[in-house]
Order: C-alpha cells, then structure tokens, then sequence
C-alpha cells in the first residue's frame, strides 16, 4: 500500500508491548484481553518479530515488555527474546510464572533477558488459586520467582488489586519481599476486556480504595531502601484521570498475538478504529500514517470540558477506551474527572457488586500450542 510520507514530525515512541499469544493456563477474572482472543494459528512467527523488533530499534524504541496470555505458551520464547535482545531493547519478561521451565528461563537469561515481572493474586494459597483459576498457581509462582532470582536476573511483583485481596496488600508486600523481588507494582484492576465483564465482583468500595493508599503510603516509608513500590489511585475513585498511556499515539505501541498495532491494549473496544497489521505495513509507518494512531493524537478532537482545561496536556482527556466503554463516545471526556457532566454516574456504577467470577476462557478448538 503507498502511503504518504509526508506527516508531520513526531516523538519516537519509547516502549513496545509485544502479546506474542493470548494462550494462558490461568483464567483471571480481570485479565484486560479482549474478550474475542487471537487463535495460535493468527500468531505472528519467530521471524516476522524479530524484524518487528529491529523496526521497533530504528523508530526510537528502547524497551520491549513481551507479554501475552502467558508467553511461555509459545516454544520459540527464547528465540524471540533473544532477537529483542540482539536488535538492542531492554527485555522485560511479563509471565504468569506458569509453564515457564528452569530450562527455558537458563535459555532467556543466555539470550540476554534484562527483566522478569511476575503476577501474584493474593497472599493466601487458596485465595490466589481461586482467583488464579488455576491450582497450584500460588506455589508455581514462589518456585519461579526463586529461579529468575538464582538466574540473577531483576524480578518485579506485580500485585493486581481489587476487592478481593485488596485486604491483604501488606502481606503481598511482605511476599515480594521474602521472593527477593528489586521491585513490587500495585495495580488496581483496569476495566476492559474480562476485567469488564468480572467489573461488579471486583471493584472495591470507595472505603477500601482509600484505605489502600493510606497503607500502600506506609508500607514505602516501612520499606524505603529495601524494595521500590509504584502504585497509583483506582480509576473509578480518582479525582483527575490517568494521561493513558503518556497520550494516545504518543509514547507507545501495541502488537498483538496476530500482529495488529493499536495505540494502547484495550484500543479495539472503540468502533470504526482502523488498525494496520506488521504484516502489511512497517512500524515506522504505522507509528507516524495510521489512522488509529492519528485518531486521538493532540487535542483538536476533545470537546468541552477538555478543550479549555489547564489540564489537557497533562491527562489528554483521559482514557479514550474508559470514555468509550462508560459514555458510548470515545471523544467524550473521561468519566472519571470530576469535571466530566457523566462523573456521578461512575459512582452509581462502583456501588454495584456482585460475587460471582467470569474466567477468562479460550474456546476448546482454540487451545492446541503451535
């Protein structure tokens, strides 16, 4: 396809999520996949990554985190790494700890992987399993994190809160410690993809919300020098809301497991997006002419309040899938501002609960690895 080379200058994107499957042995109940996942046999192969990885290097990118579904799904994983490591990214494993072997771990850090960042659901056995979907989850976990340890290889925890384990934070601050983790990231759940589906079982009350970051405050004055904690305020419950992702189309890019490149992970929720494939396109290209990128870059789209808000270099409206997902407009402001004419009706939305979970599921047909 020829495509016009002359648009305007932009920043070099800094980081590339790289979901080299949506395949994953735990069915988590707030897992922000789409719900409609990308079979095995769409998946982009060894090769087509490691020259999306290169393209990734030329465009400015420095890091890669290569995620999934869990991608220890697929058996070429350390040939992929490796070719991210080759082409000069940082590399940042983001597993489940499930099905990734000692073998394969030897592998990546002979690949040169920079970074582990491991998931735990809760600091009770049975809780985290539950939740997890999965049995015997919560002990995989412990024992992986003890080999990227052995492997002398960075680890982070990553806590993903919600109502519950949101009870428990300390002690799963106490379990990042004991796994000798360099770093622990508390993130509260974000609403999209099963997350959305499973929305009245896990948010949490505004009181609970508020008394986690009281003792998430303390836990880093108890812990300073020890271990690094990033946390930030649920969504529904904040005052102002997040810049998504730095700003649509402005530091990041996303490739799926069938090699669709979308501005941020949840993107396709919005109607009418046309996203161009790695397949077809370059990234460079991709970055600077697609018309996703281009759909929510700056603030010539945003409508009031936004459009004359000191704050509209700094949050960009929020987050386009959320306003989307909440109001049926993804030029809508985010909900979650206060300044927004929708606001109260995410509060009407964060009181509703249930108790019953969703797992995150592929269809039967759909599981056979490659």
């Amino acid at each position: 396809m020829t495509v016009d080379r002359a648009a305007p200058q932009l920043p070099a994107p800094l980081g590339l999520l790289a979901e080299l499957t949506h395949r994953c042995p735990l069915g988590c109940p707030y897992c922000s996949n789409p719900l409609a996942l990308d079979a095995p046999k769409d998946e982009l192969d060894t090769q087509t990554w490691a020259r999306v990885f290169r393209e990734a290097a030329s465009l400015g990118v420095l890091q890669v985190h290569l995620s999934g579904g869990e991608p220890a799904s697929r058996r070429d994983l350390p040939e992929i790494a490796k070719s991210a490591s080759e082409a000069g990214l940082y590399t940042n494993l983001i597993t489940s700890g499930i099905g990734l072997t000692d073998k394969t771990l030897d592998a990546l850090a002979s690949g040169g992987l920079d970074h582990v960042q491991v998931s735990i659901q809760d600091s009770e056995p049975s809780s985290a399993d539950t939740i997890a979907g999965y049995d015997g989850a919560f002990a995989r976990k412990h024992a992986l994190a003890g080999q990227v340890v052995a492997h002398g290889i960075p680890l982070t925890v990553n806590i993903v809160v919600h109502r519950r384990n949101i009870e428990r934070i300390d002690d799963m601050v106490a379990m990042a410690l004991a796994m000798k983790a360099a770093r622990v990231e508390i993130a509260h759940v974000q609403y999209y993809g099963w997350a959305l589906k499973n929305r009245a079982a896990l948010m949490p009350t505004p009181e609970q919300a508020m008394h986690a970051v009281s003792v998430v405050e303390a836990l880093r004055k108890q812990h300073h020098g020890k271990i690094v904690i990033d946390s930030a305020l649920p969504d529904y419950y904040a005052r102002y809301p997040k810049p998504c992702m730095g700003g649509w189309g402005r530091r990041s890019l996303n490739v799926t497991p069938s090699g669709k490149v979308l501005p941020c992970h949840a993107a396709e929720v919005i109607p009418g997006l046309e996203f161009w494939n790695v397949r077809e396109h370059s990234l460079a290209d991709i970055w600077r002419l697609s018309p996703a990128f281009n759909a929510f870059r700056g603030t010539d789209w945003m409508a009031e309040p936004c459009r004359s808000c000191p704050k509209q270099r700094e949050d960009f409206g929020g987050c386009r899938c959320q306003a989307f997902l909440l109001t049926g407009d993804a030029h809508a402001t985010d909900p979650v501002c206060h300044l927004s004419p929708l606001h109260d009706d995410v509060a009407r939305i964060a009181k509703v609960h249930d108790e019953k979970f969703e797992y995150r599921r592929y269809q039967r047909e759909s599981v056979t690895a490659s």
